[in-house]
């Protein structure tokens, strides 16, 4: 049975902005358990618990984005949110004892949420002599040493830490069996992992080749292109070390956006969306001859600047999709954007006398 909310908090802790309930039950890993370790920099000294509680994951680019640029893309969808918290494992019952008898001689208090920190008589009370707490939750004897498992905690997406949501994974520190992922609220999942990774998806800069270049010419249409290869779909692979829990979420440009930056000017085509050609190119490069042609995707300016260069913004939308430890196939996330803008002068037609 799940514990009840309600829970008394002794002076010695910090305050606790949101609290969670504890986990009553489990379900099995997708895989084998990950050797690698539950934190960065983290050992036997259990500085893993008193140092701080930022998140384990990894995340790495897998492939594309060579020319990458220094953004990531943005979500189209505005009700779109990248996961707030999570739980993740933390501790050996070796590490969480070794980080109370440090706290015995005058050492850190040790982190039992993201915001929350108990000293010693808690901690000695509930994880060394298996003291029930007030709210029910049972203790554990002896940090539990002897047993197959680990001690898992919230963290806070590092992205999303100032908010409301990231205070949501609050559930004391809690055990967990190995190869099992707690059947709790927040717990990880591949799909968490996926939308963390969608916020570290860097693609290349929007930066279109035009002809003429810098200068066009009133009602004569200048052609826009992006070379094949540039744009080459950005894959993202995020891990959660210890659960055998990981995503790959990936990015795909499917078309741009050109926006002249006024309103005198005619795209190509009409609604300015470019696709992307069967081989990774958007658009056609100029040709000579092709002056008095409608370009594929381009752009006709109706009035000069008169000394203010026009602010171009070409945009690239990108596909995004996620595949993971569930084997459940590709997954769909929202569309991304990434913009950049190019400064383009206009000039009157030149007329010759003869």
């Amino acid at each position: 049975m799940r514990q009840s909310l309600k829970r008394s908090l002794p002076l010695v802790a910090t305050a606790v902005l949101a609290l969670g309930a504890w986990p009553a039950t489990a379900h099995a890993l997708g895989g084998k358990e990950d050797n690698a370790p539950t934190r960065p920099g983290g050992d036997s000294s259990g500085n893993t618990l008193t140092a701080g509680v930022g998140t384990s994951v990894t995340v790495k680019q897998v492939s594309g984005g060579k020319s990458g640029g220094s953004k990531p893309v943005v979500a189209v969808d505005p009700n779109w949110k990248p996961p707030s918290c999570w739980y993740e494992p933390v501790a050996t019952p070796e590490q969480l004892k070794d980080g109370v008898e440090k706290l015995k001689k005058g050492g850190d208090l040790v982190h039992v949420t993201p915001s929350l920190s108990w000293g010693e008589d808690l901690m000695v009370d509930h994880y060394e002599k298996g003291k029930k707490q007030s709210d029910g939750a049972e203790g554990y004897k002896n940090f539990n040493i002897g047993k197959d498992g680990k001690f898992w905690r919230g963290v806070m997406n590092p992205d999303v830490e100032d908010t409301f949501e990231a205070r949501q994974c609050e559930t004391n520190l809690f055990w967990q069996d190995a190869q099992e992922i707690p059947d709790i609220k927040n717990a990880p999942t591949p799909e968490i992992l996926a939308n963390y990774a969608y916020n570290k998806v860097k693609v290349p800069d929007t930066e279109v080749e035009l002809k003429p270049e810098g200068k066009s010419t009133v009602k004569v249409p200048t052609w826009v292109w992006l070379d094949k290869g540039k744009f080459e779909p950005v894959k993202v692979r995020a891990e959660l070390p210890g659960t055998g829990l990981w995503a790959e979420t990936t990015a795909k440009p499917v078309s741009l956006h050109l926006d002249p930056g006024t309103s005198d000017a005619e795209t190509f085509p009409s609604d300015g969306e470019c696709p992307v050609n069967d081989d990774g190119s958007i658009g056609t490069p100029y040709t000579k001859g092709s002056s008095k042609e409608d370009p594929p995707c381009g752009i006709k300016y109706l009035r000069a600047t008169g000394g203010k260069p026009y602010q171009m913004k070409a945009s690239i939308t990108w596909k995004i999709t996620w595949e993971g430890s569930d084997n459940d196939g590709e997954h769909d996330l929202p569309d991304g954007t990434f913009e950049g803008t190019q400064d383009l002068n206009v000039q009157e037609i030149q007329s010759i006398n003869r």
